[in-house]
């Protein structure tokens, strides 16, 4: 599974709190993440993390690519409701995309840890379909 973890400043230690609470989940998986949320996830825990641009720099729309190409399995974007933030398009883009493909989406710590515990007990094996007869796969 091809997981991305994406946090606003103000949620960076929420979410690197998280990911070590549950590094054994994640860990077998291909990780993505912007910039320096991805930095900090692999400071405190032994996952390796394929990390984008920071957000705010394009990282939120290299990760919507991935996106739009239903190359993405699942998204935890832990995002601050309270302050706005000057790349809300791009976030908006990224949510939608989700929506179109189908991703599965935690933009908060409650729904953040249903996802991981579904995870966890291989709730997301048809996403390994998704891949297998997408367009112009072998089948």
């Amino acid at each position: 599974m091809k997981i991305a973890f994406i946090a606003h400043d103000r949620k960076k230690d929420e979410m690197v709190n998280f990911v070590t609470a549950y590094e054994n989940v994640f860990e077998g998986h291909e990780l993505y993440s912007t910039g320096t949320t991805g930095k900090r996830i692999m400071e405190k825990t032994d996952l390796e993390i394929h990390r984008f641009m920071s957000g705010p720099l394009g990282g939120d729309q290299q990760i919507g690519a991935l996106v739009a190409q239903n190359e993405m399995d699942l998204i935890i974007f832990l995002r601050d409701p309270l302050m706005a933030q000057p790349h809300e398009p791009d976030i908006n883009a990224l949510l939608r995309l989700c929506d179109v493909q189908g991703i599965p989406l935690g933009t908060n710590i409650a729904t953040a840890e249903i996802l991981v515990k579904a995870l966890d007990r291989g709730d997301f094996a048809w996403r390994e379909l998704v891949h297998k007869y997408k367009p112009g796969a072998e089948i």
